[in-house]
């Protein structure tokens, strides 16, 4: 709680700050007058949650953290395309996960959803375009915010709160390192990031996109339904909330396309994104760019539906 209270006092007195003409970035650093994209400032503090701050928790492995393969890197070595650094409209908003100095990020605060969302080191994800077609649907009033905990390459049982450090034991020094960051429970540092976003906003609904590490495994659909009953229950989310599942690249490995299509007959309020004609990457595993965008614009369109909104041609 003090840690929120604070966090609101910063706000206030960031804003009033603005108010007499000096720009300063979310964490109180001063604007660098060469930077190539100004700073965000802080969503204004409230009293109690706004309804019209629409939130998304996102989570699951490489093709949701943000494949940074799927680029030609530039001179410096950013994996994010120019046309994806362009202009985010500032209604669609990233609550940072991790600190990410490279790009003046701290964690915990609100910042416009300029890529990468996920950490320093991600490239374009599914939510980079989920949100940005969102609030170019929604009435203008409306805001879009998302919290991105994903690892690439872990197994759904990684975001298991009770028997994540077993599972991470076995796993790779760099899925390790990449746990690490999360405090070594991804299940529980999404739910603290959660519940400093219902200070601010109202959760509408999550997004996953996790399978290729659990290729072939018939109990997948049960191991999911246990992390969103889990997430119903900590974060006191209605039973009904949507859960978007994206399937994977090219038809999945060992037939898991076939075991996410049937998520709904576990869990009700699932809907299931198809990736037919998605490009994708050589490996047959990550998408390319496009494919990022267009499945991001599948999971709004979906979202859109479940809220009584259009896709606009």
């Amino acid at each position: 709680m003090t840690k929120i209270i604070l966090r609101k006092l910063t706000e206030v007195l960031a804003f009033a700050v603005l108010g007499f003409g000096i720009v300063v970035s979310y964490a109180g650093c001063k604007t660098d007058p060469g930077a190539s994209e100004k700073p965000d400032t802080p969503l204004p503090a409230t009293d109690g949650p706004d309804e019209n701050f629409h939130i998304y928790l996102c989570f699951g492995q490489s093709n949701m953290e943000g494949y940074n393969g799927a680029y030609v890197k530039d001179e410096t070595g950013n994996p994010i395309q120019e046309e994806d650094r362009g202009s985010v409209d500032s209604r669609f908003r990233v609550l940072a996960a991790v600190d990410m100095p490279a790009i003046n990020r701290e964690k915990e605060r609100w910042y416009r959803a300029t890529p990468p969302l996920c950490r320093g080191d991600s490239g374009l994800c599914p939510a980079d375009y989920f949100g940005r077609t969102m609030v170019a649907n929604l009435p203008k009033e409306i805001k879009v915010g998302v919290i991105n905990v994903s690892i690439g390459g872990c197994k759904i049982e990684a975001f298991d709160p009770v028997n994540c450090e077993a599972y991470l034991a076995t796993t790779e020094d760099w899925l390790q390192k990449t746990a690490a960051l999360y405090g070594n429970n991804p299940y529980n540092r999404l739910v603290e990031l959660a519940k400093i976003a219902q200070e601010d906003g109202v959760i509408k609904g999550i997004l996953m996109h996790q399978g290729e590490s659990n290729a072939g495994d018939s109990s997948w659909p049960q191991k999911v339904k246990g992390v969103y009953d889990n997430l119903v229950r900590d974060l006191d989310l209605d039973e009904s909330i949507p859960l978007l599942a994206g399937q994977l690249v090219n038809g999945g490995t060992t037939g898991m396309n076939g075991i996410i299509l049937n998520l709904p007959q576990t869990i009700p309020s699932a809907r299931v994104i198809r990736t037919d004609g998605l490009g994708t990457q050589v490996d047959n595993l990550h998408f390319n760019p496009e494919g990022y965008r267009e499945l991001g614009r599948r999971y709004a369109s979906e979202m859109l539906s479940i809220l009584d909104y259009s896709l606009s041609e």
